[in-house]
């Protein structure tokens, strides 16, 4: 698996409208068949600060989709937020799921 980890900071005030814009365009990333699944999340250390979180079956399908038109129509929708970020890339190399995950 490999993941995609985006560090968002987000513009003073702008916070609900960025996660209602986040949650609206999301079937972008969700509709791609490589993709496994994404996660948006809240810093409760740094103010305005958002991670997200995408899945995806391989590398070479995200990069496709990373340069796709659907990608930059996302991307498109959600840069007016953005006063800053960063991405990060991994290649998952063990998963556990916790005892809780059925709750």
């Amino acid at each position: 698996m490999f993941r995609v980890l985006l560090r968002m900071q987000i513009r003073s005030g702008m916070e609900r409208e960025f996660e209602r814009t986040w949650l609206q365009v999301g079937r972008a990333v969700t509709d791609h068949p490589a993709n496994l699944g994404q996660w948006l999340s809240r810093s409760q250390e740094e103010e305005g600060v958002y991670y997200i979180v995408s899945d995806w079956a391989d590398e070479r399908r995200f990069r496709e989709f990373e340069h796709s038109e659907g990608h930059l129509a996302h991307r498109t929708r959600l840069h007016p937020f953005r006063s800053g970020g960063s991405m990060t890339t991994m290649r998952v190399v063990y998963a556990m799921t916790g005892a809780g995950a059925g709750l």
